[in-house]
């Protein structure tokens, strides 16, 4: 899939390299509490997940279009949606949802994590797919949407008849990657020196 998926660039020579090395990732892992066990749950929900991927982004997409001031980012700087954009990020979404619960973080996957951070920004917004819209979108937003990328998750997890407890590890798991992937995101926005 991954490899047909327009701007997806995971180790590729046009990503971009990560200022951050896996000894601070190490750090970063062990203030959210990420550990070998959330490591396996996450595999777990890869597995869980593969095939509702698509009902995922349905659910998160449908979230988006119910805001304005979120699909704005999306838009035109006039406010006009601009559908093929969505179009095109929607399979690099749904690829996050797998790399998230199957990639190694390692240097590749934190060089990616910069690329995607970047492509939230002033630097890179828009380049990927050359669209019409605004060029950033603010930090406030990146930040907020970890619940509803958290909260959302759940239900999805249930899905495959594991136990109450497994869920829970795998929503947790879930939980703490998507902190760890933010926390990252935010470093373009932060002044040197400051993150």
């Amino acid at each position: 899939m991954s490899e047909s998926i327009p701007g997806y660039t995971y180790a590729g020579n046009d990503t971009a390299a990560s200022p951050v090395h896996t000894q601070e990732l190490d750090r970063l892992k062990a203030t959210v509490m990420f550990t070998g066990e959330d490591e396996q749950a996450l595999r777990l929900a890869g597995d869980v997940l593969e095939d509702q991927v698509d009902d995922v982004l349905d659910v998160w997409y449908g979230f988006v279009a119910d805001h304005p001031h979120l699909v704005a980012y999306f838009s035109t700087p006039g406010g006009e949606p601009v559908q093929g954009y969505l179009d095109r990020v929607r399979p690099r979404f749904g690829q996050w949802i797998l790399d998230t619960c199957r990639r190694p973080y390692d240097q590749p996957w934190l060089d990616y994590q910069e690329e995607i951070a970047q492509r939230h920004t002033h630097e890179k917004k828009n380049t990927t797919d050359d669209a019409d819209s605004v060029d950033n979108i603010p930090l406030r937003y990146i930040i907020a949407f970890i619940y509803p990328i958290t909260a959302t998750m759940r239900g999805f997890l249930a899905q495959k008849g594991h136990g109450a407890e497994q869920v829970e590890a795998m929503h947790q798991a879930w939980f703490k990657a998507v902190t760890l992937h933010v926390a990252l995101w935010s470093r373009p926005y932060v002044r040197d020196g400051d993150w």
